[in-house]
């Protein structure tokens, strides 16, 4: 018998991802302009961008099925890791290209768990 945090866990794993949630928050993304956004902008978009990348992640939309899909999900591993996240002296052009990056295979995750969940927009 599951207990109630594990149950709960379960039951949060199996809840839609609110896809159009994803979309605004990724087009947001890579509609902002380097001169005119402040890194604070840009730190804090990166952030829920990670989130949203880890979200879909954790559903492994098609990985096991398809090898494109793997490759995106390994590229997006890759891409969260500690060792290339920007930091504090991180330039500001350097840490908006990366929030760039995770926005766009965010994107690109995102399209493959709508397709593969009947989600699609």
């Amino acid at each position: 018998m599951m207990r109630r945090d594990e149950a709960s866990k379960a039951e949060s794993c199996e809840d839609p991802i609110d896809v159009q949630q994803i979309e605004d928050s990724t087009e947001f993304a890579l509609v902002m302009q380097l001169g005119a956004s402040t890194r604070e902008d840009i730190d804090t978009k990166t952030a829920t961008l990670i989130g949203e990348l880890n979200l879909l992640l954790s559903r492994r939309p098609g990985a096991d099925d398809d090898p494109a899909v793997r490759d995106l999900c390994r590229r997006a591993y890759r891409l969260l890791e500690l060792s290339e996240r920007p930091t504090k002296e991180t330039p500001a052009f350097s840490a908006f290209f990366y929030m760039r990056d995770v926005a766009s295979l965010t994107r690109r995750l995102l399209w493959v768990y709508a397709e593969g969940s009947g989600h699609a927009p």
